[in-house]
């Protein structure tokens, strides 16, 4: 399986550089106010797929920021037994605790 993959990865790669290599014609994007900017095709392309990509970070980055505000409120959950049960019962009776299940799954993002 591990060699299928690097073989897909390779063929994904010798794709797009022969696309970079097929499409080295200029290419001028026009602009506001009579400017333009003539590139190769290629790097038209790659620019865009690089602002693309910032945009959408930069859209994501509120959610991120909420999630991550959300997990810094959650309480840590310990594996060790209550030492008094009865005292915690009566005390979870005035105030609703938050278990490890009672919260929906979230996925770390690396942020």
């Amino acid at each position: 399986m591990k060699y299928l993959l690097w073989l897909l990865k390779a063929a994904i790669f010798f794709t797009l550089f022969a696309f970079a290599l097929n499409n080295q014609h200029d290419a001028t994007v026009y602009f506001f106010f009579g400017t333009h900017w003539r590139a190769p095709l290629v790097l038209v392309v790659l620019a865009a797929f690089a602002g693309g990509l910032v945009v959408g970070a930069l859209g994501m980055l509120p959610g991120w920021w909420k999630h991550r505000a959300a997990a810094a409120q959650v309480p840590a959950v310990s594996d060790a037994p209550s030492p008094a049960p009865l005292a915690t019962a009566t005390a979870s009776a005035a105030t609703p605790s938050i278990s490890a299940t009672d919260l929906p799954a979230v996925r770390q993002h690396g942020l």
